[in-house]
Protein backbone atom coordinates (compact mmCIF):
# COMPACT_ATOMS: atom_id res chain seq x y z
CA UNK A 1 0.00 0.00 0.00
CA UNK A 2 1.06 3.83 -0.76
CA UNK A 3 2.59 5.60 2.31
CA UNK A 4 -0.12 6.92 4.66
CA UNK A 5 1.03 10.80 4.05
CA UNK A 6 0.69 9.75 -0.25
CA UNK A 7 -2.57 10.89 -1.24
CA UNK A 8 -3.37 13.86 -3.35
CA UNK A 9 -7.41 13.73 -3.65
CA UNK A 10 -9.72 13.53 -1.04
CA UNK A 11 -13.22 12.22 -1.19
CA UNK A 12 -14.66 13.51 1.86
CA UNK A 13 -17.89 12.48 2.53
CA UNK A 14 -20.65 14.58 4.96
CA UNK A 15 -17.77 17.75 4.04
CA UNK A 16 -20.82 20.39 4.38
CA UNK A 17 -21.71 19.64 7.70
CA UNK A 18 -20.11 20.93 11.13
CA UNK A 19 -16.43 18.43 11.28
CA UNK A 20 -16.60 17.97 7.55
CA UNK A 21 -16.52 21.50 6.69
CA UNK A 22 -13.48 22.48 9.31
CA UNK A 23 -11.74 19.18 7.72
CA UNK A 24 -11.87 20.26 4.21
CA UNK A 25 -10.56 23.72 5.08
CA UNK A 26 -7.93 22.12 6.77
CA UNK A 27 -7.23 19.61 3.69
CA UNK A 28 -6.99 22.44 1.28
CA UNK A 29 -4.61 24.19 3.66
CA UNK A 30 -2.10 21.60 3.06
CA UNK A 31 -2.88 21.59 -0.90
CA UNK A 32 -4.81 18.67 -0.64
CA UNK A 33 -7.74 18.45 -3.57
CA UNK A 34 -10.80 17.94 -1.73
CA UNK A 35 -14.43 16.41 -3.09
CA UNK A 36 -17.30 17.25 -0.75
CA UNK A 37 -20.12 15.58 -1.46
CA UNK A 38 -23.07 15.85 0.67
CA UNK A 39 -27.13 16.10 0.10
CA UNK A 40 -27.16 19.27 2.94
CA UNK A 41 -29.79 17.67 4.94
CA UNK A 42 -27.96 18.51 7.87
CA UNK A 43 -25.00 20.33 6.39
CA UNK A 44 -25.07 23.63 5.00
CA UNK A 45 -24.13 25.62 2.02
CA UNK A 46 -22.70 28.50 3.51
CA UNK A 47 -20.21 26.37 6.03
CA UNK A 48 -18.47 25.91 2.30
CA UNK A 49 -19.14 28.75 0.29
CA UNK A 50 -15.50 30.25 0.90
CA UNK A 51 -14.03 27.35 -0.96
CA UNK A 52 -16.80 27.17 -3.93
CA UNK A 53 -14.79 27.58 -6.93
CA UNK A 54 -11.14 27.73 -5.18
CA UNK A 55 -8.69 25.58 -7.12
CA UNK A 56 -8.81 21.94 -5.82
CA UNK A 57 -12.16 22.21 -3.96
CA UNK A 58 -15.42 20.18 -5.65
CA UNK A 59 -19.16 19.86 -4.24
CA UNK A 60 -21.37 17.41 -5.14
CA UNK A 61 -24.88 17.89 -3.41
CA UNK A 62 -26.11 14.28 -4.15
CA UNK A 63 -27.33 11.25 -1.23
CA UNK A 64 -24.92 8.74 -0.59
CA UNK A 65 -27.97 6.26 -1.08
CA UNK A 66 -27.80 7.02 -4.82
CA UNK A 67 -25.04 4.09 -5.32
CA UNK A 68 -25.18 5.01 -8.96
CA UNK A 69 -24.04 8.80 -8.24
CA UNK A 70 -21.99 7.68 -5.58
CA UNK A 71 -19.65 5.59 -7.34
CA UNK A 72 -19.21 8.24 -10.60
CA UNK A 73 -17.99 10.85 -8.10
CA UNK A 74 -15.45 8.81 -6.36
CA UNK A 75 -13.26 7.54 -9.23
CA UNK A 76 -10.45 9.15 -9.07
CA UNK A 77 -9.59 9.88 -5.64
CA UNK A 78 -6.90 8.05 -3.39
CA UNK A 79 -8.21 8.53 0.12
CA UNK A 80 -11.82 8.74 1.54
CA UNK A 81 -13.29 10.31 4.40
CA UNK A 82 -16.48 8.86 5.50
CA UNK A 83 -18.18 11.36 8.20
CA UNK A 84 -21.78 11.43 6.40
CA UNK A 85 -24.41 10.01 8.60
CA UNK A 86 -27.55 10.74 10.26
CA UNK A 87 -26.89 13.17 12.93
CA UNK A 88 -30.39 13.33 14.65
CA UNK A 89 -29.84 10.94 16.89
CA UNK A 90 -33.31 11.23 19.25
CA UNK A 91 -35.00 11.38 15.39
CA UNK A 92 -34.43 7.71 14.99
CA UNK A 93 -36.50 6.47 17.69
CA UNK A 94 -39.25 8.10 15.31
CA UNK A 95 -38.36 7.32 12.14
CA UNK A 96 -36.46 4.00 12.33
CA UNK A 97 -35.28 3.88 9.06
CA UNK A 98 -33.65 6.78 9.46
CA UNK A 99 -29.88 5.33 11.19
CA UNK A 100 -30.28 1.75 9.05
CA UNK A 101 -30.36 4.08 5.88
CA UNK A 102 -28.12 6.87 6.75
CA UNK A 103 -25.47 4.98 8.03
CA UNK A 104 -25.73 1.23 7.45
CA UNK A 105 -26.82 1.65 4.22
CA UNK A 106 -24.91 5.13 3.32
CA UNK A 107 -21.53 3.13 4.84
CA UNK A 108 -21.96 0.14 2.15
CA UNK A 109 -22.27 2.42 -0.45
CA UNK A 110 -19.86 4.13 0.20
CA UNK A 111 -17.52 0.47 0.81
CA UNK A 112 -18.85 -0.62 -2.11
CA UNK A 113 -18.08 2.67 -4.11
CA UNK A 114 -14.44 2.20 -3.18
CA UNK A 115 -14.18 -1.59 -3.83
CA UNK A 116 -15.28 -0.65 -7.68
CA UNK A 117 -13.24 2.22 -8.26
CA UNK A 118 -10.29 0.74 -6.46
CA UNK A 119 -9.69 3.10 -3.56
CA UNK A 120 -8.07 1.38 -0.95
CA UNK A 121 -7.62 3.71 2.27
CA UNK A 122 -10.46 4.85 4.67
CA UNK A 123 -11.11 7.07 7.50
CA UNK A 124 -14.47 6.57 9.23
CA UNK A 125 -16.33 8.54 11.44
CA UNK A 126 -17.89 6.14 14.24
CA UNK A 127 -19.46 7.25 17.59
CA UNK A 128 -18.77 6.47 21.84
CA UNK A 129 -22.67 5.16 21.36
CA UNK A 130 -21.48 1.93 19.94
CA UNK A 131 -20.74 1.04 23.85
CA UNK A 132 -24.05 1.70 24.90
CA UNK A 133 -23.71 1.67 29.18
CA UNK A 134 -20.14 0.51 28.65
CA UNK A 135 -19.16 -1.69 32.27
CA UNK A 136 -15.79 -0.54 32.06
CA UNK A 137 -15.68 3.38 32.28
CA UNK A 138 -12.87 4.90 31.20
CA UNK A 139 -14.04 3.10 28.30
CA UNK A 140 -11.20 1.55 26.23
CA UNK A 141 -11.28 0.29 22.48
CA UNK A 142 -11.59 -3.51 23.62
CA UNK A 143 -14.28 -3.88 25.92
CA UNK A 144 -17.07 -6.20 24.92
CA UNK A 145 -19.79 -7.08 24.30
CA UNK A 146 -20.90 -3.81 22.61
CA UNK A 147 -24.68 -3.68 23.60
CA UNK A 148 -25.43 -0.04 21.89
CA UNK A 149 -28.70 0.91 23.48
CA UNK A 150 -29.65 3.73 20.51
CA UNK A 151 -30.53 3.14 16.70
CA UNK A 152 -27.79 5.09 15.98
CA UNK A 153 -25.04 3.75 18.22
CA UNK A 154 -26.67 0.27 16.80
CA UNK A 155 -26.27 1.54 13.15
CA UNK A 156 -22.31 2.72 13.47
CA UNK A 157 -21.61 -0.68 14.88
CA UNK A 158 -22.68 -2.40 11.99
CA UNK A 159 -20.77 -0.21 9.94
CA UNK A 160 -17.60 -0.77 11.73
CA UNK A 161 -18.05 -4.50 10.94
CA UNK A 162 -19.03 -3.84 7.41
CA UNK A 163 -15.42 -1.86 7.16
CA UNK A 164 -13.90 -4.73 8.91
CA UNK A 165 -14.93 -7.52 6.61
CA UNK A 166 -13.87 -4.80 3.22
CA UNK A 167 -10.62 -4.49 4.53
CA UNK A 168 -10.26 -8.07 5.26
CA UNK A 169 -12.13 -9.42 1.47
CA UNK A 170 -10.95 -6.34 -0.57
CA UNK A 171 -7.33 -5.49 0.68
CA UNK A 172 -8.48 -1.93 2.10
CA UNK A 173 -6.94 -0.27 4.88
CA UNK A 174 -9.29 1.71 7.23
CA UNK A 175 -8.80 4.25 10.32
CA UNK A 176 -11.76 4.21 12.87
CA UNK A 177 -12.80 6.46 14.92
CA UNK A 178 -15.19 6.62 18.07
CA UNK A 179 -15.68 10.05 18.84
CA UNK A 180 -16.60 11.45 21.97
CA UNK A 181 -19.02 15.29 21.71
CA UNK A 182 -16.95 17.18 19.07
CA UNK A 183 -17.58 20.78 19.38
CA UNK A 184 -16.89 24.15 18.36
CA UNK A 185 -18.17 26.63 15.52
CA UNK A 186 -20.52 25.87 12.45
CA UNK A 187 -22.31 23.46 15.05
CA UNK A 188 -25.90 23.16 13.96
CA UNK A 189 -27.26 20.96 17.37
CA UNK A 190 -26.00 19.46 20.06
CA UNK A 191 -26.72 20.39 23.55
CA UNK A 192 -24.37 23.60 23.65
CA UNK A 193 -25.96 24.73 20.66
CA UNK A 194 -29.69 23.80 22.09
CA UNK A 195 -29.33 25.47 24.90
CA UNK A 196 -28.07 28.70 23.20
CA UNK A 197 -31.00 28.68 21.66
CA UNK A 198 -33.35 28.02 24.38
CA UNK A 199 -31.71 31.13 26.31
CA UNK A 200 -32.16 33.29 23.17
CA UNK A 201 -35.95 32.82 23.45
CA UNK A 202 -35.91 32.69 26.87
CA UNK A 203 -33.40 34.15 29.39
CA UNK A 204 -35.22 33.51 32.56
CA UNK A 205 -35.71 29.78 32.30
CA UNK A 206 -34.06 27.13 30.37
CA UNK A 207 -35.44 23.45 30.21
CA UNK A 208 -32.60 20.80 30.65
CA UNK A 209 -33.53 17.27 29.46
CA UNK A 210 -33.06 14.44 32.81
CA UNK A 211 -31.73 15.24 36.19
CA UNK A 212 -28.49 17.28 34.71
CA UNK A 213 -25.97 15.07 36.42
CA UNK A 214 -25.43 13.34 33.03
CA UNK A 215 -21.35 13.64 32.42
CA UNK A 216 -19.56 13.17 29.09
CA UNK A 217 -16.58 14.45 27.23
CA UNK A 218 -16.60 16.91 25.10
CA UNK A 219 -13.53 18.25 23.16
CA UNK A 220 -12.93 20.71 20.12
CA UNK A 221 -12.98 20.15 16.24
CA UNK A 222 -9.27 21.31 15.54
CA UNK A 223 -8.55 18.35 18.19
CA UNK A 224 -10.72 16.16 16.55
CA UNK A 225 -9.48 16.22 13.13
CA UNK A 226 -5.59 16.50 14.61
CA UNK A 227 -6.35 13.33 16.05
CA UNK A 228 -7.74 11.51 12.72
CA UNK A 229 -4.27 12.71 11.43
CA UNK A 230 -1.91 11.36 14.01
CA UNK A 231 -3.49 7.76 13.65
CA UNK A 232 -3.89 8.17 9.65
CA UNK A 233 -0.39 8.84 9.71
CA UNK A 234 1.25 6.91 12.63
CA UNK A 235 -0.81 3.57 12.21
CA UNK A 236 -0.23 0.92 10.25
CA UNK A 237 -2.92 -1.60 10.69
CA UNK A 238 -5.07 -2.93 8.82
CA UNK A 239 -8.34 -2.34 9.91
CA UNK A 240 -8.20 -0.33 13.78
CA UNK A 241 -10.31 2.05 15.90
CA UNK A 242 -9.58 4.24 18.49
CA UNK A 243 -11.30 6.59 21.38
CA UNK A 244 -11.16 9.92 20.11
CA UNK A 245 -11.76 12.59 23.10
CA UNK A 246 -10.59 13.97 26.20
CA UNK A 247 -10.01 12.65 29.44
CA UNK A 248 -12.18 14.65 31.47
CA UNK A 249 -15.67 15.01 31.20
CA UNK A 250 -18.17 17.47 32.00
CA UNK A 251 -21.84 17.87 33.94
CA UNK A 252 -24.63 19.12 31.80
CA UNK A 253 -25.36 21.02 34.59
CA UNK A 254 -22.42 22.76 34.52
CA UNK A 255 -22.45 22.80 30.63
CA UNK A 256 -25.39 24.97 31.08
CA UNK A 257 -23.71 26.98 33.95
CA UNK A 258 -20.86 27.70 31.09
CA UNK A 259 -23.66 28.62 28.80
CA UNK A 260 -25.03 31.08 30.60
CA UNK A 261 -21.70 32.56 31.70
CA UNK A 262 -20.83 33.15 28.32
CA UNK A 263 -24.18 34.70 27.13
CA UNK A 264 -23.27 37.32 30.07
CA UNK A 265 -26.80 36.53 31.99
CA UNK A 266 -27.48 35.85 35.32
CA UNK A 267 -30.44 34.12 37.43
CA UNK A 268 -31.01 32.15 35.07
CA UNK A 269 -33.73 29.03 36.33
CA UNK A 270 -33.07 25.91 35.05
CA UNK A 271 -36.08 23.46 35.47
CA UNK A 272 -35.22 19.56 34.91
CA UNK A 273 -37.33 17.13 33.09
CA UNK A 274 -35.73 14.04 35.74
CA UNK A 275 -35.08 10.72 34.70
CA UNK A 276 -31.23 9.38 34.32
CA UNK A 277 -31.68 10.08 30.74
CA UNK A 278 -31.97 13.22 28.24
CA UNK A 279 -34.02 11.02 26.22
CA UNK A 280 -34.71 7.65 25.48
CA UNK A 281 -30.79 6.05 24.00
CA UNK A 282 -29.32 9.29 26.09
CA UNK A 283 -26.00 7.27 27.70
CA UNK A 284 -25.95 9.05 30.86
CA UNK A 285 -22.12 8.38 31.66
CA UNK A 286 -19.56 8.18 28.58
CA UNK A 287 -15.94 8.74 29.60
CA UNK A 288 -12.95 6.96 27.12
CA UNK A 289 -9.92 5.48 27.71
CA UNK A 290 -7.99 7.57 25.09
CA UNK A 291 -4.15 5.76 25.52
CA UNK A 292 -4.42 4.10 22.24
CA UNK A 293 -3.98 7.81 20.94
CA UNK A 294 -1.68 8.83 23.91
CA UNK A 295 0.63 6.22 22.66
CA UNK A 296 0.51 7.49 19.14
CA UNK A 297 1.27 11.02 19.99
CA UNK A 298 -1.70 12.91 20.50
CA UNK A 299 -4.07 14.38 23.36
CA UNK A 300 -6.61 16.68 23.50
CA UNK A 301 -4.88 20.42 24.07
CA UNK A 302 -8.01 21.41 26.30
CA UNK A 303 -10.34 19.89 28.93
CA UNK A 304 -13.75 19.03 28.25
CA UNK A 305 -14.91 22.75 30.23
CA UNK A 306 -12.50 24.35 28.58
CA UNK A 307 -13.90 23.03 25.23
CA UNK A 308 -17.56 23.41 25.60
CA UNK A 309 -16.44 27.78 26.54
CA UNK A 310 -14.58 27.50 23.18
CA UNK A 311 -17.44 26.06 21.49
CA UNK A 312 -20.15 28.22 23.14
CA UNK A 313 -17.67 31.45 22.59
CA UNK A 314 -17.80 30.69 18.60
CA UNK A 315 -21.31 29.97 18.26
CA UNK A 316 -22.25 33.29 19.89
CA UNK A 317 -19.75 34.84 17.33
CA UNK A 318 -16.76 36.07 20.45
CA UNK A 319 -13.48 35.95 19.02
CA UNK A 320 -11.29 33.20 20.73
CA UNK A 321 -7.51 32.87 20.41
CA UNK A 322 -6.27 30.17 18.39
CA UNK A 323 -4.17 27.43 20.80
Amino acid sequence: MASNSDFERCFLTGGAGFIGSHLGDRLLAEGKAVTVYDNLSSGRREWIAHNIGQPGFTFIEADLLDAPKLKEAMAGHDLVIHLGANTDIPGGNQDVRLDLENCTIATHHVLDAMRATGIKRLLFSSTSAVYGEAPVIPTPEDVGPLLPISLYGAAKLACETLVSAYCHIFNMQAWMFRFANVVGGRMGHGVIYDFIQKLKRNSEEMEILGDGQQEKPFFPVEDCIDGMFCAFHRSEAWCDVFNLGCSSSTKISRLAEIVVEEMGLSGVRFRYTGGRRGWVGDVPQVGLDVSKMKRLGWEARHTSDEAVRIAARRLLGVPVAAS
